[in-house]
């Protein structure tokens, strides 16, 4: 087969809606790691990196409340910090970039993604586009 590990997607593609941050970014334990109440932060198997994992909720209106909020793990070598929160709304909107995703089945045996970024960063916003205020031939006023 010819897609195998982790495979890249651009943020439209996963959060077509956008989405928030709804939690603190956290480092992602390693299970085989941590021993005796010792704590070991897990680090990628690809790229060596420490991850770290902050919960956000999809912007999607038709998603069911249990879709809604999902993982994203963040590949980085210090703890990433969410954008600052913006006047008047209730949780902060974010963008990622360098997504992958990696399907698996999980404990239910569903189809279920992991979410693995290189970036966290608030929205960008393209500027509205101006157009020229007539566009009447030169020498003619507009009506």
């Amino acid at each position: 087969m010819a897609l195998q590990g982790p495979i890249p997607v651009t943020f439209a593609m996963v959060f077509p809606h956008g989405c928030y941050v709804v939690g603190e970014v956290e480092p992602v334990k390693d299970f085989d790691a941590s021993a005796g109440g010792r704590f070991v932060q897990a680090r990628d198997k690809q790229t060596g990196e420490l991850v770290w994992q902050v919960a956000v909720m999809d912007g999607d209106p038709t998603l069911k409340p249990a879709q809604k909020t999902v993982a994203v793990k963040i590949l980085a070598p210090v703890q990433p910090v969410p954008p600052a929160p913006m006047p008047g709304l209730p949780f902060t909107p974010v963008e990622f970039d360098g997504l992958t995703v990696t399907p698996y089945v999980n404990a239910a045996g569903r189809l279920a993604y992991s979410i693995k970024v290189r970036e966290m960063h608030a929205p960008r916003t393209t500027a509205p586009t101006t157009q020229t205020a007539s566009k009447a031939p030169a020498g003619k006023d507009a009506a």
